[in-house]
């Protein structure tokens, strides 16, 4: 190999295999398809049941578990993720010392109160009582005992492998106690990691029913009729594919499978711009509140093409591949999707032609879709300002990519590597690079270093 300052950077190995997200797949639709051809199944075996599409919301949950087990198997079986050191365990402690259970029952401490506290937090948040966060509240409402049950014999069975089992909880946990030795710095670290889990474990939750159900339930010889309900339907299933992965990726962080949460963002803007894309706060901005709103007098692509099957065919299409990006995007972190966190370094898939394939194609998506510069009323202000919103709301994805690569820059080699290496290479990035650091400011002959 060579070693000198010239050789060109190799692409780091990506700590998930693009198999995960495969499986993960396949369970998934498996499961979709078994919904969809139930009635016929309860009719062929005379099941005394109602013969109709399971597109109900249990069903949808069941979808989460045939998409999760086989990734999930796929990752100790054939990947064997438990045996990389990255997840913090040695197997071979279990045989060789004996565990102390002091420490892990300090932990267990931190962890119930940790939970109790954030239950205490859905009950003052009035949003989580209406709408479709009902339905969220609901399944965690159940999942609470048996979580808080089966959290000791996992617990203490754990801390027999960890190298350090004062971990971020055991920290916690020793200062409501008042134990000696924990570190005020672990303690953020373990509530930034829980209050990603618990905002976003709760929304993804919440829309999970609606994205299984469009697919489960659509009458695919209307769907077939015309080539934009063939488009929308393509892209509602994209859609539940992002949900449904990225769901199991923030309920599936087991040190185990090597998706635990690392560490979660320390950055305030990367917190600020990556909630106000989220309910409550979006509710405000693009929902009653309006404050950016670039879908003023717009009737999107539908309205503008109808009667033209062949441009509807062509966009539509259009609108199906950067949906379907996306969607990948997500499918292939396998089962370690979720902001605002680092848990390891994807450099595959998508992420081999840019950093952030999901924002760039999400954000396309928008003005494919909307159109903000074609407007009912005719007004060129209104298109205007729409163009300037969607501008804005592009901004905003753009600084939250910007703190993600601020985050993991400083968590992980693999990812500096990987960062140097999508400068030279990426498909979107390099140009970008290169165009960059022809107009960025050149240091002064003063400041440049003596040779």
């Amino acid at each position: 190999m060579d070693g000198s300052a010239n050789a060109p950077l190799a692409r780091p190995k990506s700590d998930v295999s693009s198999a995960v997200g495969l499986v993960g797949l396949a369970g998934l639709f498996a499961w979709v398809a078994f919904a969809r051809a139930f009635p016929g199944l309860a009719e062929t075996f005379d099941w005394q049941v109602p013969r109709d599409t399971l597109g109900g919301k249990n069903s949808a949950l069941f979808g989460l578990v045939a998409a999760a087990v086989p990734m999930a198997l796929w990752s100790i079986f054939v990947d064997k993720v438990h045996l990389r050191p990255s997840t913090g365990l040695d197997w071979s402690l279990v045989r060789s010392r004996t565990p102390d259970r002091s420490v892990t029952w300090v932990k267990l401490a931190g962890l119930w109160a940790t939970w109790a506290i954030i239950a205490g937090l859905y009950c003052l948040c009035r949003w989580y009582w209406e709408g479709q966060y009902v339905f969220a509240i609901e399944v965690l409402t159940y999942a609470a005992l048996p979580l808080v049950v089966l959290s000791v014999p996992y617990v203490f069975w754990i801390d027999r492998a960890l190298v350090n089992p004062r971990d971020h909880a055991w920290h916690f946990g020793a200062l409501l106690l008042m134990r000696p030795g924990w570190d005020v710095e672990e303690v953020k670290k373990h509530w930034r990691a829980w209050i990603i889990k618990a905002f976003f474990t709760a929304f993804m939750i919440s829309i999970i029913p609606f994205a299984f159900r469009n697919i489960v339930t659509a009458d695919f010889a209307e769907v077939m009729a015309r080539p934009e309900r063939i488009a929308l339907t393509i892209i509602e299933a994209m859609f539940m594919i992002d949900v449904m992965i990225g769901t199991v990726g923030y309920i599936v962080t087991m040190r185990p499978l090597d998706a635990h949460i690392r560490s979660g963002n320390p950055f305030l803007g990367g917190w600020i711009a990556a909630l106000i894309c989220y309910p409550p706060i979006v509710w405000g901005i693009l929902g009653g509140g309006r404050a950016i709103n670039y879908e003023y007098d717009t009737a999107g692509w539908l309205h503008w093409m109808a009667g033209n099957d062949t441009l509807l065919s062509v966009w539509g299409a259009l609108l199906v591949v950067l949906t379907g990006i996306y969607a990948w995007a997500t499918f292939a972190f396998g089962l370690r999707f979720s902001n605002l966190t680092y848990r390891g370094v994807l450099t595959n898939g998508p992420y081999r032609f840019t950093r952030h394939p999901a924002y760039v194609s999400k954000n396309l998506f928008w003005w494919c879709a909307v159109l903000p510069f074609l407007v009912t009323s005719g007004s060129p202000v209104e298109a205007i300002r729409n163009c300037f919103f969607l501008l804005v709301v592009n901004a905003i994805y753009f600084w939250r990519a910007k703190t993600e690569e601020a985050h993991l820059l400083a968590e992980d080699p693999k990812y500096r590597e990987y960062h140097a290496w999508m400068a030279q290479h990426g498909l979107l990035t390099a140009p970008l690079a290169k165009l960059w650091n022809r107009f960025k400011p050149r240091p002064s002959l003063a400041q440049q270093p003596a040779e």
